[in-house]
């Protein structure tokens, strides 16, 4: 097919995602929209809960994957809103509507992508394409739940808004629970342990603490108290103060080495991860892709944002049209040119590397 026309329908397809509601964990809709874009073009795929996936029709065990990856599940739109969320309203170039830019036009244009390459014979590396489910929230049931099902994967293009420029690298995230203590007592007697005033001296050690170790791609590990949660009545001098700091992981530390070091060297009482699998990412900038995206004219930079990148051990490359800047807010929107520009540069990238 001519890649005007896949990128016809590739439109198409995503004003009707638009117009399809796709919280994260109700996407259901959305997943059969997908699967009636396979069953159109002849593409056999699988449906796992709300993810649907297939491979090109060459696949073959020797070769190295590539996946293709990116997200039909939303978040709640922005309550600052004044055009219908739910309508795909085309003006002035600007397709409109929510998951407009995060992340349907990176996932209609790499399914466009796969589409082109699919029944292509001698390909460098198989296909595995995954139109996946729950990335808003990192839930159970999407990407991370796919990656022991679909065939191993050795390195993977990620579809959210970059402008189409290489982010080469990206920012795990460790988001912890810490408590301050102090002595409990009447606010009418004296206290030189007020877990409150205690909390002033912690909030110092978070601000001005630097982790040693910069990235080239990334910059230095980013830590922000983000809650603060302490008290249930106004003469009562609570026994502890509980804090939320969020951690954006570059990609000389592990989650774990982060962990550690908070809990050998923070003030706090106690400093707990709720999880550390949502781990920094990259690529080499030796890697093929990357080479072809440089010699193709495109940027590199490092990615602060979270992605499904954070659910993958191999090689991965975020890659996609919009821009970031977009995502989760009013009104949101991509261009249409921005759509036209992915899927070109997409299967440009892909005749570099892959054929």
């Amino acid at each position: 097919m001519m890649i005007e026309k896949l990128t016809e329908n590739a439109i198409s397809l995503l004003k009707n995602l638009i117009e399809t509601q796709s919280f994260s964990t109700e996407e259901h809709n959305t997943a059969k929209l997908i699967e009636g874009w396979f069953i159109e073009n002849e593409i056999p795929f699988k449906r796992t809960k709300n993810n649907i996936w297939a491979t090109n029709k060459h696949f073959d065990e020797s070769k190295p994957t590539l996946l293709l990856n990116s997200h039909h599940d939303t978040v709640h739109p922005n309550s600052a809103y004044t055009k219908d969320p739910l309508k795909a309203i085309v003006e002035d170039g600007k397709l409109y509507g929510l998951g407009s830019n995060d992340a349907g036009g990176c996932l209609v244009s790499l399914i466009a992508t796969f589409t082109n390459f699919y029944a292509q014979e001698n390909l460098k590396y198989n296909l595995v394409i995954v139109a996946s489910a729950e990335e808003e929230n990192s839930g159970p049931d999407g990407l991370n739940s796919m990656l022991a099902i679909i065939p191993h994967i050795d390195v993977a293009i990620v579809g959210e808004p970059t402008l189409m420029n290489l982010a080469v690298a990206e920012k795990g995230l460790v988001v912890f629970d810490a408590v301050v203590e102090g002595t409990p007592s009447h606010a009418a007697h004296p206290n030189n342990n007020n877990s409150i005033y205690n909390t002033i001296e912690v909030l110092q050690w978070f601000k001005d603490f630097k982790f040693d170790k910069p990235s080239v791609a990334l910059g230095d590990v980013k830590m922000t108290v983000t809650q603060i949660s302490a008290g249930s009545q106004h003469n009562v001098v609570p026994a502890h103060v509980d804090l939320v700091v969020d951690v954006r992981v570059n990609d000389a530390y592990s989650n774990q080495e982060i962990a550690t070091i908070l809990q050998e060297k923070s003030p706090c009482t106690k400093i707990t991860p709720r999880g550390l699998r949502l781990n920094s990412s990259s690529i080499s900038t030796e890697h093929d892709l990357v080479k072809a995206g440089i010699a193709m004219g495109r940027e590199t930079y490092g990615s602060p944002t979270l992605s499904d990148q954070a659910c993958l051990t191999c090689q991965s490359l975020k890659l996609g049209p919009g821009d970031s800047t977009r995502s989760h807010s009013a009104n949101e929107f991509i261009y249409l040119s921005e759509i036209e520009e992915g899927i070109k540069i997409y299967v440009e990238l892909l005749n570099h590397v892959i054929v």
